[in-house]
């Protein structure tokens, strides 16, 4: 396979055929993410992503599903995606799954119709970072999108019929906005109703914006505790049911996973453990992206 720079895939994915189909991110201005930064953005050419499937097709017989990477691959036009699902369709026929990222912004490009289509073709689930529900912070971190952009995004897929995975990042509101960035994505979250929630831990990167801020003093992170009750804040304010809820990430404090609302006391109930020492946090040192 013909891979470039850094390639980054969901955790759910670990043992899909990772197909490169852009390099780089669409975006790519977050203040919080460096995996990109010194890559412009481009699609691949169409030779080498049928190389690929070709390897794919003769060694990945035993994988059944595909993740099409890299940062937002929706963003292609849609008469590119189609063609590109009908070629996967035909020389990967044994793969029942297809998933990629999905900025607000690529989402919202596609109608439900023709999210339907690539639906139809095989896409089955897209992964979009949400990051917060806050505005404020949205806007300081250059996300791209208000909260508003971000629920229409969301029930665009859902509308669609497709699964919608979506991040949240702790830590992303700094000390003061803590709790108002988990209140706010609670919120945002119930607006959704993904079928599920990923939850990461803000690690700063050294090539980034936000890191600068915090060397500086500008940005100052919460602390594990710190983590954990925006944690517990962010789960007391989603309200939406049959919604998988995991922050098993390996950037996580606390790895905890279930089914909203069903699970919901039995998690804060956890989070108030960790918080009162009775269960001890994943040591810094085993923390990663």
């Amino acid at each position: 396979m013909h891979y470039e720079g850094n390639i980054i895939r969901p955790p759910a994915e670990a043992f899909s055929i990772i197909l490169q189909v852009t390099v780089g991110c669409s975006h790519n201005r977050c203040t919080f993410c460096g995996t990109y930064k010194d890559v412009e953005f481009r699609i691949k050419d169409q030779s080498i992503i049928q190389e690929d499937l070709e390897f794919a097709g003769q060694y990945c017989q035993r994988q059944n599903r595909v993740f099409l990477a890299d940062g937002d691959v929706l963003i292609l036009p849609h008469k590119r995606l189609t063609a590109l699902f009908k070629k996967i369709r035909k020389m990967v026929p044994w793969v029942n799954r297809i998933s990629l990222y999905g900025n607000a912004k690529s989402i919202r490009s596609k109608s439900v119709a023709q999210l339907k289509e690539l639906k139809d073709l095989g896409l089955d689930r897209v992964y979009m970072g949400l990051e917060t529900g806050h505005d404020r912070i949205l806007t300081a971190i250059r996300k791209g999108a208000d909260s508003k952009s971000m629920i229409k995004a969301g029930k665009r897929v859902r509308e669609s019929g497709l699964f919608l995975c979506v991040t949240v990042l702790l830590g992303i509101g700094g000390v003061d906005l803590s709790i108002a960035h988990a209140e706010a994505t609670g919120e945002v979250l119930t607006r959704m109703v993904p079928n599920q929630i990923s939850v990461l831990t803000l690690m700063l990167l050294e090539n980034t914006s936000l890191y600068s801020d915090y060397k500086k003093g500008i940005f100052h992170m919460p602390d594990s505790i710190g983590m954990l009750e925006e944690l517990k804040s962010l789960v007391f304010n989603i309200h939406a049911d049959r919604v998988q809820f995991q922050s098993n990430h390996a950037s996580n404090y606390l790895p905890v996973k279930g089914r909203l609302s069903r699970d919901k006391e039995r998690i804060l109930d956890l989070i108030d453990q960790a918080i009162s020492g009775k269960i001890g946090l994943k040591p810094e040192h085993m923390r990663a992206l």
